[in-house]
């Protein structure tokens, strides 16, 4: 019985140490791409499954649907309607010029959701 409950903890900390590394390359994908958006700034977070860009510098453009962006809210409530990208105001957080993006899920839908993001970001004006 100890055998197998070695060799059982054992694989889990494998599992375990594949699941966080397939994390932080995922983390590091998306941060990546959002730090290449025309305006935004993301910096690596230490944790969690989420990052939180700095849109500061899309602040006073408008957007390609004609969107004024005054704040955090007005960027991603155009960016949910222009792109389909749901983001969660920095605001929201008590940290504005920001925008929550979780990336818990598969690589293909983070990549999909980071063009959008750069498309927006590259028709602001």
């Amino acid at each position: 019985m100890a055998k197998t409950a070695t060799k059982t903890s054992a694989a889990a900390k494998i599992v375990k140490s594949s699941k966080i590394d397939l994390a932080s390359n995922t983390k590091t994908k998306v941060v990546g791409l959002l730090n290449e958006c025309p305006g935004l700034r993301c910096l690596t977070p230490e944790g969690a499954f989420y990052v939180f860009p700095s849109m500061n510098a899309c602040i006073g453009k408008t957007s390609a649907g004609g969107t004024k962006i005054v704040d955090d809210e007005s960027f991603v409530t155009a960016l949910l309607e222009e792109q389909g990208v749901a983001a969660v105001h920095g605001s929201a957080f008590m940290f504005p010029g920001h925008f929550r993006i979780s990336y818990a899920t598969s690589e293909a839908v983070l990549e999909e959701g980071c063009t959008r993001i750069q498309r927006f970001c590259a028709e602001l004006r």
